[in-house]
């Protein structure tokens, strides 16, 4: 084997390993942290005693909804780069990359792209830097809400940190931190270097080219024709994810007191936790998204109640409405890969 080889060999192996095994690792990390001191027996017994599934049920439906409304905006992202695909295919797309990414995090948006450019027969890069145009508009999103959010339940947020401030003092301690910055200014410096600076390195040279197609797509979402229905539609996006969650606290008896006695907000902040929580690299949010969910109902825990109690129900709300969640979307999976494997089977006679 050649040296060539032996270094593509260890790339792939190292690929699979960030991709893959690290996501894993967190996953099931954050999962052992969620359940230790959970008795997983009682959480059934109130999931069972407790539950309204009839609200879970709605917001599963909620939640179709969005994955359609997001192949709808990114249509739009896609027509103004020459790509016209077929509605219903970029809804396969859409309910695939999610259930791909219950098993490899972040390779469903590789598959989804890929799905797309080769049934359309366009390049990867370009319909990949569509795509990362339309996470971008999900984060630019996220830090707005969080910001509203913030703003809003600020009286909550402070009581709460009052009561836990080793917490504050840490984040706090990192974002002042000097080599937080110095870090990101290198960063900058580099990037900036090595786009500037002319080169023959047919690497370098194929990186930038391929960075173009990238920007190609990616730019495309500020020529588009269509901003005002991409807008709606990303209002809606984020408003079916906001509305499936709040409609969820209607189902256990817990959730539903919290609303009465601090109405949305309590929803809303749990919402901008999670959706925050996301971020973290694991597969369908296992783990993180649940620890989300009941931080941010510990922040209005009521005073005076049985903290390990309170935290055992809310385990119990978190973890039936991700399980639900992730239930649905290998059921959309698995219609999406039979109507894609028939199609493609059509499409050979």
């Amino acid at each position: 084997m050649s040296d060539s080889e032996q270094n593509i060999k260890k790339t792939s192996v190292m690929s699979m390993v960030m991709k893959v095994v690290v996501p894993l690792i967190i996953t099931v990390g954050l999962c052992y942290v969620l359940f230790t001191g959970i008795d997983f027996k009682e959480m059934v017994a109130i999931i069972k005693r407790d539950c309204d599934f009839r609200w879970i049920g709605l917001a599963m439906l909620i939640s179709i909804f969005s994955h359609i409304f997001r192949a709808m905006r990114w249509r739009i992202q896609l027509d103004a780069i020459d790509c016209h695909a077929p509605l219903k295919h970029l809804i396969y797309s859409i309910f695939g990359t999610y259930a791909v990414n219950l098993v490899f995090p972040r390779l469903g948006e590789v598959w989804r792209t890929g799905y797309i450019a080769q049934r359309e027969n366009r390049p990867f890069t370009t319909i990949f830097g569509s795509m990362v145009a339309d996470r971008l508009a999900d984060t630019v999103t996220v830090a707005l809400l969080t910001l509203v959010t913030f703003l809003l339940a600020s009286s909550g947020i402070i009581s709460f940190v009052q009561k836990y401030p080793d917490g504050y003092n840490k984040i706090m301690a990192l974002v002042t931190s000097p080599w937080l910055w110095v870090g990101l200014v290198a960063v900058i410096a580099f990037t900036v270097c090595f786009f500037t600076r002319k080169t023959d390195n047919k690497f370098v040279v194929k990186i930038k080219d391929t960075l173009k197609n990238l920007w190609t797509g990616f730019s495309a979402i500020l020529t588009m024709k269509g901003k005002g229905r991409w807008l709606v539609l990303t209002i809606m996006i984020w408003g079916c994810y906001f509305t499936q969650l709040y409609v969820a606290f209607y189902a256990f008896p817990i959730t539903t007191s919290l609303l009465a006695e601090h109405g949305i907000i309590v929803a809303l902040v749990c919402f901008t936790l999670s959706s925050i929580a996301m971020g973290i690299p694991s597969n369908g949010g296992i783990g993180p998204w649940q620890l989300a969910i009941i931080f941010g109902m510990t922040i209005y825990m009521p005073a005076g109640a049985d903290a390990a109690a309170f935290n055992l129900n809310a385990a119990a709300f978190a973890n039936l409405v991700l399980g639900s969640q992730t239930l649905l979307l290998i059921v959309l999976g698995i219609y999406t890969f039979a109507a894609i494997a028939i199609s493609k089977k059509s499409l050979k006679k």
